[in-house]
């Protein structure tokens, strides 16, 4: 069988150099294609030696179209509006998508959503299997424990992380909303500071940490009357995150068009 062809789009960021390095170290995968934005400084470098690899011959570019002839899928941990447009190329040359990008708005999702009616597009705030668990595990917890315990998220990543809260953390936050029966844009609480009041009964907390080097630490903790619940992971070495969207790749291309998520991935999704 042909290496599945793979265009990784933020191929110099730190997500982008790992997919590019596990590509090469994954038997069944070539990269054909990598992409940054127009005033990268990275234009015109070869991914593989940024990556750490052996050069490749390739050229990071700006210009996805070229791309698109040579490529059965599309790996993408970039920026929202770059996502956004990305997935309307996929869906016009009717290619696998998987997104990694997080800080999405709603606008964005629904356009992904659009997208998403012509192409096979798996988005996902946390590629990892063990988080992927965690949401499962999170949702039943909700589901179980009900409003008599209060869900608070905690998150940490490294000083560098620009959107808050995390991908992973809103997906935990998705998870348990969905356990309860809610929505989660009705039901949380992002921040805290003074005088705030006593907590809103049936909130989902948030609350996120920045500092040195982590690559995500995530916990979701139900308190109760006299007792605590807590739910948590920690990722040490972003190669799963870039691991697990290589099997969602290869999952999602010969899926018919529509928007899945890790959960579809992993059998993980409830009927």
């Amino acid at each position: 069988m042909a290496d599945l062809r793979l265009i990784v789009s933020g191929a110099a960021g730190r997500m982008g150099r790992m997919v590019v390095r596990t590509i090469h170290e994954s038997d069944g995968f070539k990269l054909t294609g990598a992409l940054e934005r127009e005033d990268s400084p990275w234009l015109g470098q070869d991914p593989a030696l940024l990556a750490g690899c052996p050069a490749k011959g390739l050229e990071i570019v700006a210009d996805p179209l070229p791309l698109l002839l040579d490529a059965d899928a599309i790996i993408d941990f970039s920026s929202p509006a770059a996502s956004v447009a990305l997935a309307g190329l996929a869906a016009q040359a009717r290619i696998a998508d998987v997104i990694g990008t997080t800080g999405l708005t709603d606008e964005d999702l629904d356009k992904i959503d659009a997208a998403a009616r012509h192409a096979p597009i798996v988005r996902s705030g946390n590629m990892s299997i063990g988080v992927n668990l965690l949401a499962a595990l999170t949702r039943r917890a909700a589901a179980a424990l009900g409003k008599d315990f209060d869900i608070e998220i905690v998150e940490m990543h490294h000083r560098m992380k620009v959107d808050s809260p995390s991908g992973t953390a809103l997906l935990l936050g998705d998870a348990a909303a969905e356990g309860r029966g809610v929505s989660l844009k009705d039901h949380s609480a992002r921040g805290r500071d003074g005088l705030t009041g006593a907590r809103r009964v049936g909130d989902i907390g948030f609350a996120a940490l920045r500092g040195g080097t982590v690559v995500g630490d995530h916990s979701v903790i139900f308190a109760g009357e006299g007792e605590r619940v807590t739910l948590s992971h920690q990722a040490e070495d972003r190669a799963l995150f870039a691991r697990g969207a290589l099997k969602a790749v290869m999952w999602a291309k010969d899926r018919k068009p529509g928007l899945y998520s890790m959960a579809d991935v992993l059998g993980l999704s409830e009927d």
